[in-house]
């Protein structure tokens, strides 16, 4: 199968044009930024919470085992790279802009 490009997905921008709730555009931007973070966050906490649950109900792991935890060379080199791909969604107004720029000078 093949893999479709990430950076193309994450960076993909929605048809129209982005809205604006305030005069400075930079406020526009971080509010754009902080509500991608809220969400991921909302999502990440929610599926965390049922799967410590799930896990203490069964017995096979407490939370004071995940807290004690420390990943290794592959697990770190894999959260690093989930870490990219989540800063770029985070900042991918910012990209967008940049890329709309770009276009406007050619």
């Amino acid at each position: 199968m093949n893999k479709p490009d990430l950076q193309k997905l994450i960076n993909a921008a929605a048809s129209g044009k982005r809205p604006h709730f305030f005069s400075d555009h930079d406020v526009d931007r971080l509010l754009s930024i902080v509500w991608a973070m809220a969400a991921e966050l909302a999502v990440t906490r929610e599926r965390l919470d049922t799967v410590e649950r799930l896990l203490a109900k069964r017995a096979l792991l407490d939370r004071a085992a995940i807290d004690a935890y420390r990943p290794d060379g592959a697990a770190a080199a894999e959260r690093g790279q989930w870490q990219m791909e989540y800063l770029s969604r985070l900042l991918r107004v910012l990209q967008q802009e940049v890329d709309a720029l770009q276009r406007e000078v050619r």
